[in-house]
Order: structure tokens, then sequence, then C-alpha cells
């Protein structure tokens, strides 16, 4: 694969620049989207509340995919990382909202927790764009 079939897009967060990674990435048939929070610029949505931020997470993570020029429709895999158990059901539902009809793959983790420990939800997607 040639360096000009890979291609990423930035969504501004801070820790981008910082870090050094992409928001979303193309290679090939592929579209990778990172660990994506309900930040928007410096605001946390739905601060105390797993099912706004999976849905804001989400997104997120979907305006990335707009800038291939992909939809929900092309999402094959989703990851929730939380950091509460509790919030499983809250996530799961926020979840199933947005991609019932799409029905990727998906993992759901509990971890320990986030870099601002306001985040409760971060979601990962991945997306094909073949034909």
């Amino acid at each position: 694969m040639t360096s000009d079939a890979v291609r990423r897009v930035q969504s501004g967060s801070p820790w981008e620049e910082s870090f050094g990674f992409a928001r979303a990435v193309a290679a090939g048939d592929r579209v990778s989207v990172g660990g994506t929070t309900s930040f928007k610029g410096t605001v946390l949505y739905g601060e105390g509340d797993p099912y706004e931020q999976t849905r804001v997470a989400f997104g997120n993570a979907l305006e990335a995919l707009k800038e291939f020029g992909l939809g929900i429709e092309s999402v094959i895999r989703t990851r929730m990382y939380l950091s509460h158990v509790r919030d499983v059901d809250e996530a799961g539902r926020a979840h199933k909202e947005l991609f019932d009809s799409v029905r990727p793959a998906t993992t759901l983790l509990v971890v320990e927790g986030f870099v601002d420990p306001r985040i409760l939800v971060e979601v990962e997607l991945e997306a094909f764009r073949g034909a």
C-alpha cells in the first residue's frame, strides 16, 4: 500500500497534537476512528450521564467518518470503554438506538478510568468503504 493510500483526519483535540495521533485513519477500504469521548472543544457533553456521553461520543466519531464520505451504514465494528460497570445498560441503550439497524461487531469493556475523571465513556469504531 502506498503512502498516498493512507489518509488521516484531525478533529482538533488538544491530545492529537501533544500525543501525535489522528482522530481517524483510512487505509485501503478500512477507516479506523480512535478513542473518542463526548468532548466538543473544551466542553464535556453529558457530564454524569453515561447514555448522553455514549450518544455524543459516537456522534463525534461518526463526524470523523463523514470526512471520508461515509455514514453509519458503513460501520462494521464498535468498541465502548466504560469507567463503571453500573453504566453498561445506559451505554448499551445509546448504542442500540444508533446502531440497531447496522449491527456492527461490538466490544464493551470496563476500565479503571480516563484522563479526565468526568469521562464515563470512550468509544472507537471501524468502517468499511469498499464496494
